[in-house]
Formats: structure tokens, sequence, C-alpha cells
């Protein structure tokens, strides 16, 4: 799977994300965002540095990858951008979808099974329940409560 692949699951043309106009941006529908190295774009093995999700990727992209609002990995994605220069060479698509988690879902799984990890961006990700067993908790048997002493 790689940015040219993606055309055929319905994204959108990838756009540099530096040039981006607003009115190209998907407003108030849910959908799944990439993010790609545009310098190497069709490689072979991926030039996907990340899959993500937004019920709004126009406040996603510009409020979040761009302005630094958001959790954990969107502030991550945000300084690799900003600080590390990444801005100039990435090139962002999407894909609407009524159902965003479930979209990204199946391709970060598809992804994985085709290149044995997660893309890049998205690697500190945490197995899902569905794509490893989790061990079975085992409790501490509780100590039994004193008999009362009768009347």
């Amino acid at each position: 799977m790689n940015s040219l692949t993606l055309k055929e699951k319905g994204f959108a043309e990838f756009v540099s994300l530096k040039e981006l106009p607003f009115s190209r941006l998907p407003l108030d529908k849910g959908g799944v965002l990439v993010l790609a190295d545009s310098t190497l774009t069709g490689k072979p093995a991926s030039d996907i540095l990340y899959i993500g999700k937004s019920k709004k990727p126009a406040k996603r992209i510009l409020g979040g990858y761009l302005a630094g609002y958001g959790g954990k990995t969107t502030r991550k994605i945000s300084s690799k951008l900003l600080n590390d220069g990444y801005i100039g060479k990435i090139a962002v698509s999407w894909m609407l979808t009524d159902n965003p988690k479930a979209a990204q879902q199946e391709l970060l799984e598809s992804f994985k099974k085709e290149h044995g990890e997660y893309p890049a961006w998205n690697a500190s990700r945490k197995p899902s329940a569905t794509s490893q067993p989790s061990a079975t908790k085992v409790s501490k048997p509780k100590p039994a409560k004193p008999a009362k002493p009768a009347p």
C-alpha cells in the first residue's frame, strides 16, 4: 500500500500540505486522512507516514496538524511538520466515510499485513484487541471475612 494504491480505494488526489487551499478540505463529514512523503510518492515499499481519522477533517488538518491543538499524536505530527521541516514534504489525502474509525482500522491492519508494521507516525500505536490475543487477567482470591460471634 502506497499513495498511488490508495486512489483505488476512493481517496482524493494527494495535495501538498503547504499549498492546500482551505476550499478543498471536507468540512463536516468524517473521513480518513493519510499523510505521505510527497518526495517519495509512489515508493514501492510505501510513502505513507500516517493514517488517521477525523469527524471534521478540515479542523484536524488546520487546527491539529498545522496549529498543534489536539491529542498526543496530533501534537507529535504538528511538531514534525513545523519543527522538523516536513511541512514542505508532506502531501495529504482523505476519503470521506460514515465510519472513520472502522475505515482507519481496516487501512492500518492492511498496511501492517503488507509491510509488517504500522506507518512511521502510527508506530507507537498499541495493538488492537483484534490483532493480538490479550492475556487473561488472573485475580488474587480475596481473604475470607472473619465470622461474627453468635449472640
